[in-house]
């Protein structure tokens, strides 16, 4: 399931970061004044520099995307020659990360990169980490206090729901009286919230468009089936369908295609690789997913290669990294597919 955040400062795709935004060359001044001063802005590249120990402290990977963000983040460790990446099993007990946590910080990484089981309870330990003088990655699941990060990466569950709304309603705009219906994630969660939020708001785009039912599920296969088969017997008609999680969304699928209807369009999020190759397929009623992309792993691993190495960000004029860094939410269709397959989770 991912995470969820409430941090929107900064638009900056984790896509672009882990593709070049962070290795490419370092800007220099080509002409100055006869006896000014070089102050060349030093930026992350591909070639080797200071040696970095990266303290990897990520989740159990009990769902397919928290899996590809352990994944991401020791693949992108494992591109650099001057990166050592110090990796925790992973864990959702709170107790026992900040344990794994404070191992690390014994062990004197120069960086550490936390995706939180719970933000708020990891966050004495990432205040204790940056008062010992290692700089924190705050991934995804922000801490409490801005205090206990030096930079924040993740996701925007809003921009989630702004997406999948604006691509339906762009679908859908010249159909008079169109229906829509949602299949949401955890209602008590937050990153559910500002999902549907997200959504509704991007609808009032479209003063054709009516959502007419939601349900919530709990991110699982199961679930998915039964609260989809719960929405398809109350609502025998309506245009277009958004399932918050590719996960669950395989159990929608089911339900639909027991049902016998093909008569919708749905679409997903977080951008699972079965999504994919469904939508790269075109045989079901799956036209597109919204990505939550776990490529910002990657993106944080190259984050805290760039501050341990002091240098900034490629392309920007300052001298430093973001202090965050919000990644878009793209939405995949037949048109992109083939460009985004990479990054399907399993």
């Amino acid at each position: 399931m991912p995470s969820h955040t409430s941090r929107r400062g900064l638009l900056f795709g984790a896509a672009a970061l882990s593709t070049g935004a962070l290795v490419t060359g370092c800007t220099s001044n080509e002409s100055k004044d006869e006896g000014s001063e070089d102050t060349a802005q030093q930026v992350a590249d591909d070639k080797p520099g200071k040696k970095v120990t990266i303290g990897f402290a990520g989740p159990q990977a009990d769902h397919g995307w928290l899996n590809a963000i352990n994944d991401n983040a020791k693949k992108r460790a494992e591109k650099y020659s001057d990166v050592t990446l110090e990796a925790t099993e992973g864990s959702n007990d709170t107790a026992a990360q900040i344990g794994q946590v404070e191992t690390l910080i014994n062990k004197k990484v120069d960086v550490l990169v936390v995706l939180p089981a719970d933000g708020k309870a990891l966050t004495q330990v990432g205040l204790k980490a940056m008062k010992a003088g290692i700089p924190v990655v705050n991934l995804d699941r922000v801490f409490a206090s801005p205090q206990a990060y030096r930079c924040w990466i993740g996701g925007d569950n809003y921009g989630m729901g702004l997406s999948a709304g604006h691509y339906i309603g762009e679908q859908l705009k010249d159909k008079k009286n169109a229906r829509v219906i949602e299949l949401a994630g955890i209602d008590n969660l937050e990153l559910t919230k500002q999902r549907s939020k997200g959504f509704d708001d991007a609808l009032k785009n479209y003063p054709n468009i009516k959502k007419v039912a939601r349900q919530a599920a709990d991110f699982t296969v199961e679930s998915g089936q039964a609260k989809m088969s719960q929405l398809l017997q109350a609502q025998k008609n309506f245009d277009a369908l958004w399932n918050h999680d590719d996960d669950q969304g395989v159990g929608a699928l089911r339900a639909i295609k027991q049902a016998g209807r093909d008569d919708f369009l749905m679409v997903g999020g977080a951008g699972a690789l079965s999504a994919m190759q469904a939508i790269e397929a075109d045989d079901s009623v799956l036209k597109a997913t919204v990505l939550y992309p776990p490529t910002m792993a990657a993106s944080a691993i190259d984050l805290a290669r760039a501050l341990g190495q002091g240098k900034g960000v490629s392309g920007m004029a300052e001298f430093e990294i973001p202090s965050f860094v919000t990644c878009y939410s793209a939405v995949v269709d037949k048109e992109n597919v083939g460009q985004y397959m990479s990054t399907g989770f399993k």
